[in-house]
């Protein structure tokens, strides 16, 4: 089984070909054809590294089927690969997959930089200390250092230069280092030594020194923080080793947050590159999406935050006005965008924030010392004027909606979520008579043709002929008394191969034999042809146990909700709730703009998921309006599949469309719904259960359903 760290999953269409007799060429119309062909199907791993023309060249010699290829970075350029499913970081996150942020920490200062990375991995360490429950595996966080490569001209911060430092001013013991270049191999030593290597529990090792050595495939999920003493000012700085912190041990939200974060510690002066730098190699070497990365690189302290430019910020510009006589002359080019020089005004403006390296190369370009001061002076202004756009989600709030419980049946007094009412309403089989006639529906599956029967013979002139026999010959031909079958074993055989586990064998075997007898007595059925149609009959009674067993869910689900004794049943309280978590909310697909521009300034999170239509855009920027004016605090654009807050339906979820916080703490649930499926039974049934489920809730929730852009109904739920 290859190891898949890749974020998309493609497929090489066009390699997927054959010739036929006459050298044509033929590229199959799908996948499922190119299976049909018999030919090897080739699964290639880290595909980034098999882009080459003799890469192609080699796997076509093999005539594949098909290959698929499993990249966190698929080409898009210049020998663009098919994407068949590419998994957002968002999503892995929400699965407990990865662990995010990064939280990134710049300092001038190498040593320094090893100093906060080794306080840090402490930290760390007391925490998961502080979690470990005995019989648990224990976790040691693990520090990874990228070191700069040898260099004939210059000094360089080597693998063995930052060793001689964790040593002699660490005091880090030496069996806690490994050392893991092209030259020393100390991993492999580690793996011989320990059965489980780096992550087994007998293991000291705690910091692992690399420069880019580390294989592709090499996974540690305990390796928690990534320290460069190089520079990160490109993308290509930190190869994969950035993908190496981000697994998440055991694939499991941990108790405390700061377990369920990365962190990277760069030896760089200035923030605001690095930041960004880091973000393109999440992007080019991490397979992120750039619509994921800004929220995923955040600073580790305020300070610092407020050099990042790529966190939307409101920036007011600092303007000083400099002695007279001062001259400043061209401003450099990396300059340029942030500070602008006005020489009719002596006047200095700063548009963005300097970091320190930027305001002591701005103050150099003056000679006089008062002038000096004031330039300082307006880049401390300028970075204390940034007021961060922070929402919800960011400053600590909380959003949790009471969902939808019950009395167990089989625990007297004792409640239970009610999220699968199949099991928790004690549904139970009932057949009539009329269920043990074939429907009209079964027969027409019954009669298709699943294969074509004919003659191939030659022609009076000696020509080559096929030709299909008609239904009745076919018949005619095909009669025959099976031996070793009558009714009754071909009733056992089909209960036999009817997987109903709520369903005992005694009602299957009777219900069977019923049904199969009205079958037979048909003019148009034999037991010969039974016989020889189990595996169809074995698909149309599957189906047919399905629409009884959901005919008779149905009914008990409506008789327990909406029947005289669902307050008796049912609650809507704390007792069972879903919580909006702060790091937590995985769209399949962001807000594109696809519907009109509006920038959302009361949503939970920093991100929005998309919408669905028009009006459903307009609905949330009517949201937002009531928020801003105070009606509402914040409001949620709720997901589906499983990552949002849903309300449970006979034979589904139904997961409303936004959540909103109301300034009481009551919580409002709002659906919406076009005109034309207002009066459809599955938006009917979605009505009836949200009304329960406030009523329920004792005037805690309230739910709307709006359509036709009747706001009204919200506006008067708001006020």
């Amino acid at each position: 089984m290859p190891h898949f760290d890749g974020l998309s999953t493609v497929v090489r269409n066009d390699l997927l070909q054959h010739t036929d007799e006459n050298g044509n060429t033929i590229v199959p119309y799908s996948l499922a054809n190119a299976l049909r062909l018999r030919r090897p199907f080739i699964i290639v791993d880290e595909a980034h590294n098999s882009r080459t023309p003799l890469s192609f060249e080699t796997l076509a010699k093999f005539k594949p089927s098909g290959i698929m290829e499993l990249t966190a970075t698929p080409d898009t350029t210049r020998t663009p690969s098919n994407v068949l499913y590419s998994v957002s970081a968002a999503e892995l996150k929400a699965e407990e997959m990865i662990k995010l942020p990064i939280v990134l920490q710049t300092v001038p200062d190498w040593r320094q930089c090893l100093i906060d990375a080794i306080a840090r991995r402490d930290a760390l360490q007391t925490v998961a200390d502080k979690e470990w429950t005995p019989g648990a595996k224990s976790l040691r966080p693990i520090v990874l250092i990228q070191a700069e490569p040898k260099s004939a001209k210059h000094e360089t911060l080597t693998a063995s230069v930052i060793k001689d430092e964790l040593l002699r001013s660490n005091r880090i013991p030496e069996e806690q280092i490994v050392i893991a270049t092209g030259e020393e191999k100390g991993l492999e030593k580690i793996a011989a030594e320990y059965p489980q290597g780096l992550v087994d529990p007998a293991c000291p090792v705690k910091y692992v020194i690399t420069q880019k050595a580390l294989a592709e495939g090499w996974d540690c999920p305990s390796a928690y923080i990534l320290v460069s003493v190089a520079s990160l000012q490109s993308a290509t700085a930190v190869e994969q080793l950035l993908g190496r912190i981000l697994r998440q041990p055991d694939a499991r939200r941990r108790a405390d947050d700061a377990l369920n974060q990365s962190y990277a510690f760069v030896a760089s002066p200035n923030f605001a590159a690095t930041a960004s730098a880091l973000r393109d190699q999440l992007v080019s070497a991490a397979g992120f999406e750039r619509k994921d990365v800004r929220d995923f690189v955040v600073a580790a302290t305020p300070e610092q935050g407020k050099l990042d430019l790529e966190i939307p910020a409101q920036r007011n510009p600092v303007t000083a006005t400099l002695p007279q006589g001062t001259s400043i002359g061209s401003i450099p080019k990396s300059l340029a965008p942030k500070v602008a020089w006005d020489k009719k005004t002596n006047s200095l403006t700063i548009n963005t924030p300097l970091s320190e390296e930027e305001t002591t190369q701005l103050a150099g370009m003056v000679e006089d010392t008062q002038a000096k001061t004031i330039i300082v002076e307006a880049a401390k202004a300028s970075a204390e004027s940034v007021v961060f756009i922070q929402y919800p989600a960011e400053l600590g709030y909380r959003v949790i909606v009471p969902q939808l419980s019950m009395l167990s049946l089989l625990n007297a007094g004792v409640r239970t979520a009610f999220d699968d009412p199949a099991e928790q309403l004690g549904v139970e089989w009932q057949f009539t008579n009329a269920d043990m006639e074939p429907e009209q529906i079964a027969i027409d599956a019954l009669n298709e043709r699943s294969a074509e029967t004919g003659t191939i013979d030659t022609t009076s002139k000696g020509c080559m002929s096929v030709s299909f026999l008609g239904e009745v010959q076919q018949n005619l031909e095909l009669v025959y008394q099976p031996e070793n079958w009558n009714v009754t074993e071909l009733a056992a055989w089909l209960c036999r191969n009817i997987h109903m586990p709520s369903l005992t064998h005694q009602m299957k075997k009777v219900f069977v034999l019923g049904w199969l007898n009205c079958l037979l007595q048909r003019e148009d059925f034999s037991l010969a042809r039974a016989v020889r149609q189990k595996s169809k009959l074995r698909s149309v009674l599957e189906q047919k146990f399905s629409i009884i067993r959901q005919a008779s869910l149905e009914k008990v689900f409506q008789h327990s909700l909406f029947g005289p004794a669902a307050k008796e049943k049912f609650f809507v309280d704390q007792s069972y709730v879903f919580e909006f978590l702060r790091e937590y909310y995985p769209p399949s697909c962001y807000d594109a703009k696809k519907w009109g521009y509006y920038e959302f300034k009361k949503h939970f999170y920093r991100q929005i998921g998309n919408f669905d239509s028009k009006e459903e855009f307009e609905c949330a920027c009517l949201l937002d309006n009531e928020a801003v004016k105070g009606n509402i605090k914040f409001w949620i654009r709720n997901l589906a599949a499983n990552s949002g807050f849903f309300l449970q339906q006979a034979s589904r979820k139904f997961y409303p469309d936004f959540i909103c916080i109301l300034p009481d703490d009551r919580i409002l649930v709002v659906e919406y719904k076009g005109a034309d499926r207002w009066d459809t039974p599955k938006v009917t049934e979605d009505r009836k259960l949200g009304s329960l489920w406030a009523e329920l809730s004792g005037g805690q929730c309230l739910f709307v359903m709006a359509k036709d852009r009747d706001w009204a109904r919200i506006t008067a739920a708001v006020k």
